[in-house]
């Protein structure tokens, strides 16, 4: 008898454990969709499109500027640099204010070229950092930022 229990004692756990878990599934379902709805909102907030509520700008083309050849002397004595280079003008309306420019451009480009010596400009860096130079520098020349990127198309030095 004393193994014998109320059968209303018996099922009162098992519900219970039913119930419970039923709860817990509910829940977890819950903390998911809470959770899945905040990363959602997260991304969107802070790696969606940029440009919502903005208004786009125009994609201008840009145009290339091919310039004569120079050939100058460098600062070691008989070493000569040929180069040969293209701009690329960030909007084509600037084109005119560049062919006003070009003597003072010209002048720019020569009198840095000629202050470098071979060893500064024979290794890939130093080819980087001429780039960048005569970028800042020609920028100066013509008084704003018009030019975005330049391209070496020859390149000699003897």
């Amino acid at each position: 008898m004393a193994d014998e229990k109320p059968e209303g004692q018996e099922e009162k756990p098992q519900e219970a454990k039913k119930g419970g878990s039923k709860k817990l599934l509910i829940i977890i379902a819950v903390a998911v969709i809470v959770l899945g709805a905040g990363g959602f909102f997260g991304y969107k907030k802070f790696f969606g499109h940029k440009a919502e509520g903005k208004e786009v700008k125009k994609e201008v083309k840009s145009v290339l500027i091919s310039i004569e050849p120079f050939v100058v002397n460098l600062v070691e004595h008989g070493r000569y640099l040929k180069v040969t280079m293209q701009f690329e003008v960030a909007d084509a309306a600037n084109q005119p204010l560049v062919a006003e420019k070009m003597p003072n451009l010209r002048d720019t480009i020569i009198t840095l070229l000629s202050s470098k010596s071979a060893e500064s400009v024979s290794g890939p860096e130093g080819k980087l950092q001429l780039k960048d130079e005569l970028l800042l520098r020609a920028n100066q020349a013509v008084g704003k930022d018009v030019f975005k990127n330049l391209f070496f198309t020859d390149f000699v030095m003897q």
